[in-house]
């Protein structure tokens, strides 16, 4: 049998032993409570931070995986405005090391589109101030590389427009420290994108970006072959409302604004000249007043002919024809030759009521038709007299902006059916249910005579081969001081392609042509806004879908008979 042998103390040490695992053990789980407590509270800051602070300077809460503002894409996705961390550069003037003056020479080395004593006075200044904003990388690398330490480097949220100065009208900008639009869909749409159930999603506007680009280029280049003070053009979907392309030159760069202040709409490159100014559109006017007399029963047949012998005498005003023919003349000479004489007589015959009524149901009396919060308005005659009655027939005596003629001219030749413009791409059951203006067979009719204007008429130069486009010229002084000044011309051209199924409307204008060589020093619609709109079709026809087809075209059959021998 085996022998146990008690040491003296043994049973102590072992009760020590036991105590001190005992402590150490508490200890340790004390230590890890310690630390889990520490990382629960990291983590529900850090998930407190994620989920409620959002950009003090946008003043906008929400997800911080979210941008303040949403992405604006056009209706193919292409970025058209994005909020990005940007790149800054300031200065602490106490803290500079080196000469301010030199220091100024080569940050404009760096930055040469920002004058040298622009630099000296923020370096020399008495606190921190900007030098740059939106800089770039290498911009920035350059900076740092003069090993200034009173020269600082901040990270910013910044709206920023990748396409620079194209459709810069349409999307305005977004430049104060709030985040609030200061124009076009970057004001309209502002509660959109700033919605932080849906900034996470692009915001898709109606504009191609593509269709935009041409349509932009070549009214530049005709400006500057015109010498023309400004330009601009409208493509509006037909049958939709919505504005493919938008265009108003001068334009800027919404990455790079300037101090307009005070500036009227005339004088500043940020003004939209197709919904803020207001135009006296001339001869454009003669197809809707006419469309309007077929519909109350004014014009009976194209046949019927009006007296355009002599200038018209009304109430002190002599009506005259630029072109005169001096004869009688029916209703597709009287718009093929543009004849102010014979749409005067025809507007005499519909009375003043039923002429106030059509440009009231086209919201000629109202701001352009559109979701863009600058938007002109009217000049609606005061007198509704006899004479008044028959100017506005041929666009003289009311001003509308280029826009609201766009969407009348869509109502012409859609079948009838007036909608309002918008910059929202639509959906197939978001196209508003409109009204009507004209009937279907006054609509019919009218893209008889509008395609004849351009095979036969004052449009020749607008006839790009297989698109067959219609549409109408004008060419109006504008008012100054009381006053028509001769020598300062509005050209318009608006029209439609394919006039045999219109899909898309095209209103051109030139500001002040001066004429060229080409046109042989002539500055009327037909030679300076209607080749425009024969260039832009030829380009953006295939993009929209519409491809030249010479077998196809309006039939006019019926009509060209009615014409003079000079006409053919």
């Amino acid at each position: 049998m085996a022998t146990i042998i008690v040491q003296p103390g043994g049973a102590r040490a072992g009760k020590q032993r036991i105590d001190l695992t005992a402590v150490a053990h508490n200890r340790l789980m004390l230590l890890l409570i310690l630390f889990l407590c520490i990382t629960a509270v990291l983590i529900l800051r850090l998930t407190w931070v994620g989920i409620f602070s959002g950009n003090g300077r946008d003043g906008v809460g929400g997800s911080g995986l979210l941008p303040a503002r949403a992405d604006i894409v056009d209706r193919n996705g292409v970025p058209l405005a994005r909020t990005m961390d940007a790149y800054s550069v300031a200065v602490r003037p106490s803290k500079l090391i080196g000469e301010p003056a030199e220091l100024a020479r080569k940050l404009h080395e760096i930055f040469p589109d920002e004058p040298e004593a622009s630099f000296y006075k923020a370096l020399t200044g008495k606190g921190w101030a900007y030098l740059r904003r939106r800089a770039l990388p290498e911009e920035v690398a350059a900076v740092n590389a003069l090993g200034e330490i009173g020269i600082e480097f901040p990270r910013e949220k910044e709206r920023l427009y990748p396409q620079r100065s194209l459709a810069a009208h349409v999307l305005g900008f977004a430049p104060n420290r709030e985040g609030v639009g200061g124009m076009g869909v970057e004001s309209a749409f502002n509660d959109r994108l700033t919605d932080p159930a849906l900034r996470g999603q692009p915001f898709a506007i109606s504009i191609d970006s593509r269709v935009q680009g041409a349509l932009e280029s070549e009214l530049y280049a005709q400006m500057v072959a015109q010498n023309a003070k400004g330009a601009g053009g409208v493509i509006l979907d037909a049958n939709t409302g919505e504005v493919i392309a938008m265009a108003s030159i001068p334009v800027f760069d919404p990455n790079k604004l300037a101090n307009y202040a005070g500036k009227t709409c005339s004088q500043s490159p940020l003004c939209n000249h197709m919904v803020q100014a207001r135009y006296e559109l001339g001869s454009t006017f003669k197809p809707l007043s006419i469309g309007a007399a077929m519909d109350r029963g004014v014009v009976t047949s194209m046949g019927k002919r009006y007296d355009a012998t002599a200038p018209l005498a009304v109430a002190g005003f002599r009506i005259k024809d630029d072109h005169a023919l001096g004869r009688w003349l029916n209703v597709p000479e009287i718009l093929v030759h543009s004849s102010n004489i014979g749409t005067a007589r025809i507007a005499d015959e519909m009375g003043a009521e039923s002429m106030q009524q059509l440009f009231r149901n086209l919201q000629f009396d109202q701001r352009a038709p559109i979701e863009l919060k600058e938007r002109a308005k009217s000049l609606w005659p005061t007198n509704w007299g006899r004479i008044t009655t028959m100017t506005v027939s041929y666009g003289h005596g009311i001003a509308v902006t280029p826009l609201h003629l766009a969407s009348a001219y869509a109502a012409l030749v859609n079948g009838g059916i007036w909608r309002p413009a918008t910059l929202r791409k639509l959906h197939a059951n978001e196209v508003p249910e409109g009204h009507r203006v004209f009937s279907a067979a006054t609509s019919a009719r009218m893209r008889q005579l509008l395609r004849m204007i351009v095979a036969a008429g004052t449009g020749r130069s607008a006839d790009a081969k297989g698109f067959r486009v219609g549409g109408k010229t004008g060419s109006a002084e504008k008012p100054e001081e009381g006053r028509y000044n001769k020598s300062s011309l509005v050209t318009t051209f608006a029209s439609a392609f394919p006039m045999d199924n219109p899909r898309y409307v095209v209103l051109t204008m030139m500001d002040e042509p001066k004429g060229n060589a080409q046109t042989f020093g002539l500055r009327t619609a037909a030679w300076t806004a209607a080749p425009v709109v024969k260039r832009v079709v030829e380009r953006v026809g295939p993009m929209l879908g519409v491809l030249p087809d010479e077998r196809r075209d309006v039939d006019i059959s019926d009509l060209m008979p009615l014409l003079g021998k000079e006409d053919h």
